[in-house]
């Protein structure tokens, strides 16, 4: 296979790609931060020092993995985790805002968020509200589509 790497990336000291990953554009991964092979991590995604990354995981664009993360299932865009295993812990707003996301939209991924891990719902059932959110706002679909594409389900 081969493993593909984007522009404009930080891998810091004794960070690890494995084979076959694919890694967007403007990545962070801080020291020591570790890929599995098969790893898809997109845009703007940021893996504190430490973190591991189980193979075949898929890290949605503008995440936060805090540092000493253990991953083994998929983290949604705009999301951030923490701890062994990881566990959601709420959106990257600021990294949003330093990215030009307006108040209005941060909002909206705000109560995506809320939706999708904290109403009590099943996934199927916070799947099909971010859809209806995704109609209205444009920011929420490459949320509502990493969700409905996740073959090893999320952290949740």
């Amino acid at each position: 296979g081969v493993t593909r790497i984007g522009n404009d990336n930080l891998f810091m000291a004794y960070t690890h790609v494995a084979h076959d990953c694919r890694i967007g554009n403007h990545v962070i991964m801080a020291n020591a931060a570790s890929l599995g092979g098969h790893v898809e991590v997109q845009d703007w995604a940021i893996l504190g020092g430490f973190t591991i990354v189980h193979q075949f995981c898929r890290l949605g664009a503008h995440c936060f993995c805090a540092m000493g993360s253990a991953l083994s299932k998929d983290v949604p865009p705009y999301v951030t985790v923490a701890g062994q295993p990881a566990a959601p812990h709420g959106i990257n707003a600021e990294g949003l805002r330093r990215r030009g996301f307006t108040p209005e939209a941060i909002t909206v991924i705000k109560r995506a968020y809320r939706a999708l891990y904290m109403g009590g719902l099943k996934l199927d059932e916070a799947l099909e509200r971010l859809r209806v959110l995704a109609q209205t706002s444009p920011e929420i679909a490459p949320l509502a589509a990493f969700v409905a594409d996740s073959s090893r389900s999320i952290v949740r």
